[in-house]
């Protein structure tokens, strides 16, 4: 047999312990896609490791966006500094190297 050990499929489950997601509250059997109703309220549900539990409530996906991804509303910090351009008008300038920069 080529079954993965349940150790594995077990830390694969509990990894996705606490996950959470945004389900449009519209009425209808309709497509409930994200996209298609960006002003409905949402219901925010949390994976439990065996079924999808209510969370909380948020007015529109805006707010879904917020509470799902809040690492998205964080500014980023990429701590890299622009070289500056060396001499010249070409449009192919090599970035000063170090030595040469000053």
């Amino acid at each position: 047999m080529d079954d993965e050990p349940l150790k594995d499929w077990a830390e694969r489950r509990d990894a996705k312990i606490g996950r959470l997601r945004a389900v449009p509250v519209v009425s209808g059997d309709g497509p409930k896609a994200s996209h298609l109703h960006p002003d409905a309220p949402r219901a925010v549900e949390r994976w439990n490791g065996h079924t999808w539990e209510p969370y909380g409530f948020v007015a529109n996906l805006a707010e879904a966006k917020a509470i799902l991804h809040p690492e998205v509303n964080e500014p980023r910090s990429t701590g890299l500094v622009p070289k500056p351009l060396g001499s010249g008008t070409s449009k192919h300038r090599k970035p000063q190297s170090p030595s040469r920069a000053g």
